[in-house]
């Protein structure tokens, strides 16, 4: 989700309203460092500047609902060009009350359609002129729920009302494996974690440990059994790509610190803390409350399975890379660990000054 947005996309609200042990073998672990954070800079440098707009719509009445329409901005002048397009006989009942705060420009509406919006389409006007998404969450008044992520290539979708377990599932899945490919601080972590563990064996053990940690704390805060406030978390993440990177030139140096001898150990105690990082993320979405332990158990599967793709995708690299006679001068090793601490500095920085 942290993508770099053109001007094009933004319109202004007063517009309109609606590794290795020898050079080679390092080469290719250089290459692919330098390649992920040049090409995806400008959204690092974002962090979470660009965000997903999001829409609510929940049931009051028979035919009675209320509308939250959340979309990205920069400043008070300028906002994303999306506008939410409803079934043409749905009537305000009074005038859309408009604030900005957090970024964001959010509209609360009160709206009636008799008949419901079962079978009905919802369309996001000027989403596919974007690179964002837009999730939509809707709640009926016998408590069930219905979710979506419409995306650039698909603006609408049709209104269920009584969305199937399968569907909750491929939707969840798929938000999940889009929060950690577009999750580059996480990522960031990950490869840290490759670049720092050589055997086959201890990788497997500590991506394990990482997993399992970011699962707990995932389910914990999703459920309410904890509750611990966003900023924090982002700066502790933060510090621990940091932290990790600081750790790859230690090992580069000769000198192994805690994370080359117990790598699972760290793994762990940090696995803790993003996945306070990914519970946030799914907090944003919400979960259907028909079918939690299944929407919760897909959302994690798919973190999972981006999570292995990204490592296959390190790892190939890798292996190509060392067939090739591709060579490196001696302090190229450094690039990788100043790349990732860097930014990690950059955006411990960033989240500090919101915190504070």
């Amino acid at each position: 989700m942290n993508r770099a947005m053109t001007h094009r996309e933004w319109t202004h609200t007063s517009a309109r309203r609606p590794r290795g042990r020898g050079s080679r073998c390092f080469a290719p672990i250089v290459c692919f460092g330098s390649m992920l954070l040049t090409t995806l800079f400008p959204a690092v440098a974002a962090a979470h500047e660009v965000r997903p707009a999001y829409l609510q719509i929940r049931q009051t009445g028979a035919a009675s609902y209320d509308m939250l329409w959340k979309v990205p901005g920069r400043g008070e002048n300028l906002r994303l060009g999306l506008y939410v397009k409803l079934p043409d006989d749905c009537a305000s009942v009074a005038p859309p009350r408009t604030e900005y705060a957090d970024g964001a420009f959010i509209e609360r509406s009160s709206i009636h359609r008799a008949g419901g919006f079962e079978g009905e389409v919802i369309y996001i006007e000027g989403l596919s002129a974007t690179m964002t998404d837009v999730l939509v969450r809707i709640e009926w008044l016998n408590g069930a729920t219905e979710t979506a992520r419409l995306t650039p290539e698909s603006p609408s979708f049709v209104v269920t009302g009584n969305p199937s377990q399968l569907r909750v599932a491929a939707t969840y899945l798929r938000i999940g494996v889009e929060h950690i490919l577009l999750g580059i601080d996480h990522l960031l972590f990950v490869l840290a974690l490759v670049l720092l563990v050589n055997e086959w064996r201890t990788l497997i053990a500590t991506i394990t440990a990482f997993t399992v940690a970011h699962s707990i704390t995932l389910a914990g805060a999703t459920l309410g059994w904890v509750r611990v406030p966003g900023p924090p978390i982002e700066v502790c993440i933060a510090l621990s790509i940091l932290f990790v990177a600081a750790e790859i030139a230690q090992q580069r140096r000769g000198r192994p610190g805690l994370t080359a001898r117990r790598p699972w150990c760290v793994a762990f105690a940090f696995g803790l803390l993003h996945g306070f990082g990914f519970a946030s993320a799914l907090g944003e979405v919400g979960l259907p409350q028909a079918a939690i332990p299944l929407a919760l158990l897909f959302f994690n599967a798919g973190v999972e399975l981006g999570q292995l793709c990204f490592i296959a995708l390190v790892q190939s690299v890798v292996v190509l890379g060392r067939r090739l006679p591709i060579p490196a001068p001696a302090w190229a090793w450094r690039v990788p660990p100043y790349a990732i601490g860097s930014t990690a500095a950059f955006w411990l920085l960033q989240r500090l000054e919101a915190f504070v």
